[in-house]
């Protein structure tokens, strides 16, 4: 079953840099072999459950088999028959962006009657 996540495999207590500790995790994913992607702050890995939680596990414990405390942060989103959700889910929002807003439906102006009786009903008066 296709699966997309997002993770984010830190380790705890290393110092303030953490990007050469995170290159080691990176490495582990992207020689994977599955469709994925790096950001400032997660990693988005798919293909099908057992796959993907394989290759999570892998990279994480590339640091914690150094006796590295790792933090793991792992949103998953499972769509039955859907392939290609990491590029999908961006073109669909890409297209969203572009759609061009409906032009607002003009109102009929208001004669001064009308706009005093509809002032004169919104605070309590007669119409």
């Amino acid at each position: 079953m296709n699966t997309l996540i997002a993770v984010s495999i830190a380790p705890v207590g290393v110092g303030d840099e953490l990007s050469k500790h995170v290159a080691e995790v990176v490495k582990v994913i992207r020689k994977s072999g599955l469709p994925n992607k790096t950001y400032s702050m997660f990693t988005e890995i798919e293909g099908d459950w057992d796959s993907v939680m394989e290759v999570v596990k892998r990279a994480t414990f590339v640091l914690a088999e150094k006796g590295i405390r790792t933090e793991v942060v792992l949103k998953a989103d499972i769509r039955p028959g859907f392939e290609n959700t990491m590029e999908g889910k961006i073109d669909r929002l890409n297209e969203a962006l572009e759609e061009k807003p409906k032009p607002p439906v003009e109102e009929k102006p208001q004669s001064v009657e009308d706009r005093i009786r509809a002032t004169l009903g919104r605070i309590g008066g007669r119409k």
